[in-house]
């Protein structure tokens, strides 16, 4: 059993919560950004002091590295993120960092000799709150390639894609520059839940099995702007009737009537946003969630026949886009066990899970075994500056991490 310091990282979560401290307790660190930057120095800088190798790539992948016996070995891949939303919480993300390299400090701390590396990694922009899409350094990782759409996209605050990244590869000229991609022995990444399930069923710990797909849509539906008080209901085209006669139907029939599904309205929009006149346009989006693609993929016909009826109904026109497709994805069964075998050895119950958000272990799943280890969090909250996960929890986490991590470092997968 690999002994680690439970002071010394909580204490760490607590720096690197200074870093974007926003005024409720939370965190503003998002990607690509000036506190982006100063986070990835702080973890460079631990790094280096002790005495551990840092690198980085074209996407601004950050990668601590703990050499092993034999470097021709792939090595463990252990880590998660350390960008948050504008409004994020102090653990979403920074826990599953910290507390791989908390790891990688409890190897050396007991000198342990590893035959293969063991890696921590910061993925670059997981959250895809200031550039779209989510995930990008693990996609870009896993793909062995950068899209060249990436290049002009711009930031929510007008920045750009480009210029961001390259200010943030230049900010730590000591890493060493590492080609994007390469072979992994097995990832493995601790994350809160996000939900309530751990925290209700008073669970420790959760053994991800898989990651339910997500599919998103933008909507536009047209009608026509007329005087909102002269306008009676016969000569009315009312794009925002129709939306929302079709929204109301589909909200009393995808999750009631199947409860592994999602569905969500994250943002509507009415032009021209006028007090006294019927809108023209209504655009909105979509967000759809099953681990079943087959079952996904009715759940979206679903949507747009009925937006497509309410608008015909209304005498409106509408388009339907879809804007993302990720497929669900089923984690190494291998990986599966040995994290539940490191609760036992760790003496705490586990349960086996679904994970309803997507995480950069999907993307490194394409490429190399992944599993991921779930702690819970204090009523379900997340992407909320009011997140907390008790420090016991915290604990648990990484010392199951870290048995799953020495268990993987000497056997095969």
């Amino acid at each position: 059993m690999l002994t680690i310091n439970s002071n010394r990282l909580n204490s760490r979560l607590q720096a690197f919560a200074a870093i974007g401290e926003t005024a409720k307790g939370g965190v503003n660190r998002q990607a690509l950004t000036d506190g982006d930057r100063s986070a990835r120095l702080m973890l460079a800088e631990l790094a280096w002091a002790r005495g551990f190798r840092v690198f980085q790539d074209p996407m601004a992948n950050l990668f601590v590295w703990r050499n092993g016996l034999d470097e021709a070995l792939p090595p463990l891949l252990i880590g998660s993120h350390l960008d948050s939303q504008p409004a994020g919480g102090r653990f979403d993300g920074a826990l599953g960092t910290l507390s791989a390299f908390e790891v990688l400090e409890s190897l050396e701390d007991a000198g342990t000799a590893t035959e293969r590396a063991v890696a921590v990694v910061s993925w670059t922009n997981e959250e895809g709150c200031r550039f779209s899409p989510g995930c990008m350094g693990s996609t870009a990782f896993s793909e062995g390639v950068i899209p060249g759409t990436w290049q002009e996209k711009l930031a929510t605050d007008g920045a750009g894609f480009a210029e961001e990244l390259a200010l943030t590869l230049a900010s730590l000229p000591e890493a060493v520059m590492l080609p994007l991609g390469f072979p992994v022995h097995a990832y493995l990444e601790v994350h809160i839940e996000q939900g309530p399930s751990l925290e209700a069923a008073g669970i420790p710990i959760g053994v991800v099995k898989g990651i339910q797909g997500t599919r998103w849509l933008d909507v536009t539906v047209t009608g026509q702007t007329a005087h909102a008080g002269t306008t009676g209901l016969a000569w009315r085209r009312d794009p925002l009737h129709a939306l929302t006669a079709a929204l109301s139907s589909l909200y009393g029939t995808v999750m009631p009537e199947d409860p592994d599904a999602r569905f969500t309205i994250g943002r509507i929009m009415a032009e021209p946003g006028s007090v006294n006149a019927i809108p023209e346009v209504v655009r909105c989006t979509v967000d759809m969630r099953h681990p079943d693609p087959g079952r996904l993929d009715e759940i979206e016909e679903l949507a747009r026949l009925r937006i497509g009826r309410e608008a015909e109904r209304q005498g409106c026109s509408v388009q339907i886009s879809r804007s993302f497709d990720m497929p669900p994805c089923a984690f190494s069964e291998r990986l599966q066990q040995v994290i539940a075998d490191a609760a036992a050895a760790c003496k705490v119950e586990s349960v086996s899970m679904l994970s309803g958000a997507f995480h950069d272990a999907l993307f490194v799943n394409r490429v190399a075994p992944a599993g991921m280890i779930f702690v819970p969090c204090r009523d379900g909250l997340s992407h909320n500056e009011a997140e907390h996960v008790e420090p016991s929890d915290v604990i648990t986490g990484c010392e199951v991490l870290a048995q799953a991590t020495v268990s993987l470092l000497g056997s095969r997968i």
